[in-house]
């Protein structure tokens, strides 16, 4: 069957999967959950015992071990110790495995980062909320959200503290094992799938030198429709968003995960309820998007042939890095790979030295430098001024 070409494409988004043949997205995870958490259990009956009564756990003693093992997984981004890791996942089941080294690939990722930034991470917060758990023979299956928010500062300025928050649902398998809780299976979104970029230090010495020869950007008189455009993308960024928010997506719009990514649906929900733009024939959305206003390449494509965008670059990160600066709250990048433009994210503001922050869907992203993640040097920016 021919797909809609409405539907954003299912390979826009990268995601942790259940194999390494990306069989399923965990968006598709998300939405299937409940049913999947029965399935998981049957499977995993064969790797380990019935769980001794004396053992069991409640909602309250489960949400207790999830809010520390995240938060100490997350803070090997802080201390550097990846052997940490082994010990929170049976290392004798390859799902284990697997998770486990996602999560070395993600730690990995913002440690290069935070190299080539010439800065630190030097804090993180945690808020883990479980939204239902499951008990079966091996163990237990969980669903719940995780959001972190990292701080960092750069090592000529200590004093000036930054921070992005990164959140996603989880679906995970918990199994009791040589007297401890351990994790067996993981599936979340997340940008950081990929192998970590390895830059050449030159390269890496001259990307630092120009990144903190900038200064802060005064970001405080924005047109009100830019201003209102950054209000909706922080108020609907998700599970990254600020508690306060209640993690939630605009419900007045279907949630575009489970069919391939809500990145381009959540950047045209930002131009038309914040930003104030009007629908269109070709960009619209009546119960469902139209093919511009969900699919990442349309989109960019509509906003650039329609005159309400224009390009500022396009090219590797070497090549768009000083344009990068250039971009205000409102406007946007699109992110190509092999031809194709995987994702949208809507610029927010900009750190202690400028550089260029953003929010986004799937993973969700509230105020993060605008190429963590992306940077592997297989990836075109498009950098978008929109006209307000």
């Amino acid at each position: 069957m021919k797909r809609d070409p409405r539907r954003p494409q299912l390979k826009k988004t990268r995601f942790l999967v259940i194999t390494k043949r990306n069989l399923f997205q965990a968006g598709l995870l998300f939405i299937l959950a409940p049913g999947l958490l029965g399935l998981f259990g049957k499977v995993s009956f064969f790797l380990f015992p019935r769980i001794p009564a004396t053992v069991q756990l409640t909602d309250d003693e489960i949400q207790s071990f999830l809010q520390k093992t995240i938060t100490l997984r997350d803070r090997v981004v802080i201390t550097g110790d990846l052997r940490l890791l082994d010990t929170l996942y049976d290392q004798e089941t390859r799902y284990g495995r697997w998770a486990c080294e996602h999560q070395i690939r993600k730690a990995q990722h913002l440690k290069a980062w935070a190299e080539k930034q010439g800065a630190r991470f030097v804090d993180l917060q945690t808020i883990v909320r479980l939204s239902r758990s499951k008990p079966q023979k091996a163990g237990y299956s969980l669903v719940f959200l995780a959001t972190t928010a990292y701080k960092y500062v750069y090592l000529d300025d200590p004093l000036t503290v930054n921070s992005f928050r990164l959140g996603a649902y989880h679906a995970m398998d918990i199994g009791y094992k040589d007297e401890k809780w351990v994790i067996t299976r993981e599936w979340y979104p997340d940008p950081f799938a990929s192998p970590p970029p390895q830059p050449k230090p030159a390269e890496i010495a001259k990307w630092r030198g120009y990144i903190q020869s900038r200064q802060a950007r005064d970001l405080t008189n924005l047109h009100p429709r830019r201003a209102a455009a950054v209000a909706y993308a922080d108020r609907y960024a998700g599970t990254a968003a600020p508690p306060e928010t209640g993690f939630a997506y605009n419900p007045d719009y279907k949630n575009y995960n489970y069919l391939g990514g809500d990145c381009t649906n959540f950047a045209s929900q930002v131009l038309h309820e914040g930003g104030g733009f009007p629908k269109t024939p070709a960009w619209n959305y009546q119960r469902e998007g139209s093919r511009a206003w969900v699919n990442a390449g349309a989109f960019k494509d509509y906003m650039l042939y329609s005159g309400r965008g224009s390009l500022l670059a396009r090219g590797s990160f070497d090549k768009v890095l000083q344009a990068s600066y250039e971009l205000m709250p409102g406007d946007f990048i699109a992110y190509e790979e092999k031809g194709e433009v995987e994702h949208i994210s809507i610029v927010t503001g900009a750190d202690s030295r400028g550089y260029t922050l953003v929010n986004s869907h799937n993973a969700d992203r509230y105020r993060v430098p605008w190429d963590l993640g992306w940077n592997t040097g297989k990836t075109e920016f498009w950098l978008v001024r929109i006209h307000y």
